[in-house]
């Protein structure tokens, strides 16, 4: 699904990637870090920053230059001309090599972490969990900084934990410090989350007893690690917006963003109980309502410190978790829960939602073993249903009321299902597209399956009372408002691939488009 999938319309526009894309084309078609030349060649984008009359993308940079070799290799292929690669082929490529295949490689590393301390099918379950049923599917499948940044902040925490655990060598901190700084240099936010990998570093040593010694040269090694890519984000800023700490937030474009991020720092000043409440329980994009199955992190974190108690090695983990969770829980408070845009769920938690593995599956491996058991598994099945079905659209509107109710269903029941590369290969929808869904339905069975009630009517009650509330938070919050109907209006008229029509990935320009627009 993952290499299938390919949720995106070009008559939506989409600034946040096309913004970085413009830069990628702007650096190898011209040597430009600004876009003011690009733009002339390939068209307006949104989600910019303007400096000295020079526009310039309003993020972090990385993903920006990560694509770089990629469209090169792309125009290589293709033609030199300057619009031998369509949009859809930079969108797809781009995707694949560094949103998806990264995802990828990130699921091994998870499930190796979590099977040290929960049975192998507890693993495998909370694994495909994530990959299927939270905002690490969405955000795989789009062009956007919030997952690659989440794999690179976790492959860093994963590495120190090797190194914790004298599995991986002292240099090997070089490494982290790296994976951290390009964390950073693709998402500012992570930047809290790797003060919390530094706790982790500090607690590491004193349950070690080291010299303090031992604590320098640790923390040189990592600092050193990070310092080219602190580096080179600083040497970015300076060249596009006149500072080494002044960020595309500080010059926006469009001046109705500006609020946002003025007030506190870059916009995050003293929480509100509003953003809180929105950002983990709306019914349109709070966490918790896409991904119920990581509720089970609350309970599993309290039973994560008392195995700490136990099991030394788990201190650190512990407590950098709840560090990090406190971290995000505070910036997603602190700030305006309006700017999250058009997006799948609370995108800027992205990278928080690794680190809630682990406690989840202590819950679970916890509840196996009583009659929560089927509970848990309706838990973790809604979340690979509600948010595939999400993902499958990855552009909601921000005014709908339940975007399951609102967009998911009624794209599926006119066959409007998501684009892949199997209606570029000619197969169209809604077959194309009910392939997908076969591959989630797997999932759905499986989790399920494994996980199923014990045969006890207590058991069953539970379990289908639990069912019943997610359909009814599902069923009561969606209101069939005029907002939804536009919502769904417009997504049928830009819908890339409608049913009976496909499109192609490696022919030049507007000809790449098949499909029709509504």
């Amino acid at each position: 699904m993952y290499l299938l999938a390919f949720p995106y319309h070009p008559g939506l526009h989409s600034p946040n990637e096309l913004c970085r894309l413009m830069q990628t084309r702007a650096i190898v078609d011209f040597g430009d870090l600004d876009l003011n030349r690009a733009m002339q060649v390939y068209g307006p984008v949104g989600d910019l920053a303007v400096y000295r009359g020079r526009y310039y993308p309003s993020k972090a940079p990385l993903m920006s230059f990560a694509a770089v070799p990629i469209y090169f290799g792309l125009r290589t292929m293709l033609g030199k001309d300057s619009r031998a690669v369509s949009e859809l082929t930079l969108v797809y490529f781009t995707r694949l090599f560094l949103t998806v295949l990264p995802t990828l490689f990130a699921l091994l590393w998870i499930r190796r972490f979590l099977v040290t301390y929960v049975s192998p099918p507890t693993a495998d379950a909370i694994t495909l969990t994530y990959g299927l049923g939270t905002l690490a599917f969405s955000y795989s499948l789009l062009f956007m900084s919030h997952q690659p940044s989440a794999v690179l902040l976790f492959a860093a925490f994963y590495g120190l934990w090797r190194w914790s655990r004298s599995e991986w060598p002292e240099l090997g901190l070089l490494a982290c410090g790296a994976l951290a700084g390009a964390s950073v240099l693709a998402e500012y936010t992570t930047a809290i989350a790797v003060l919390g990998l530094g706790l982790f570093g500090v607690l590491t040593w004193r349950r070690r007893r080291e010299k303090p010694l031992a604590l320098v040269r640790a923390s040189s090694l990592f600092l050193a690690g990070a310092f080219p890519m602190l580096l080179l984000l600083m040497w970015y800023h300076a060249q596009a917006f006149g500072g080494p700490l002044e960020s595309g937030y500080r010059h926006l474009a469009d001046v109705a963003y500006q609020p946002w991020h003025e007030g506190g720092f870059l916009g995050v000043g003293l929480p509100k109980a509003r953003a809180f409440l929105l950002s983990f329980f709306s019914p349109l994009r709070g966490l918790f309502a896409l991904s119920p199955g990581l509720l089970l992190a609350g309970p599993g974190l309290l039973l994560l410190f008392r195995r700490a108690r136990n099991n030394l090695d788990l201190g650190p983990v512990a407590w950098t978790t709840a560090a990090i969770a406190l971290a995000y829980a505070y910036f997603t408070s602190a700030f305006s829960y309006e700017s999250w845009g058009w997006t799948t769920g609370p995108r800027h938690l992205t990278a928080l939602v690794p680190f809630l593995l682990l406690p989840a599956a202590f819950a679970l491996e916890r509840a196996r073993a009583t009659s929560l058991r089927g509970p848990c598994a309706v838990l973790l099945a809604a979340s690979v249903l509600v948010t595939s079905a999400l993902t499958f659209v990855n552009y909601i509107p921000d005014d709908v009321s339940n975007a399951v109710g609102a967009l998911a269903i009624p794209l599926t029941r006119v066959g409007d299902l998501t684009p892949s590369v199997l209606c570029a290969l000619g197969l169209s929808n809604p077959i194309a597209g009910a392939i997908l869904w076969l591959g989630v339905a797997a999932g759905v069975a499986w989790l399920l399956w494994s996980l199923r009630p014990q045969a006890s009517a207590p058991a069953w009650a539970a379990t289908l009372c639990t069912a019943a509330a997610l359909c009814g938070f599902q069923a009561l919050t969606y209101r069939g408002s005029p907002s939804d109907r536009a919502a769904l209006t417009l997504l049928r008229r830009v819908w890339l691939a409608p049913p009976g029509h496909t499109f192609a990935l490696l022919t030049p320009g507007l000809d790449a488009l098949k499909g029709r627009v509504r």
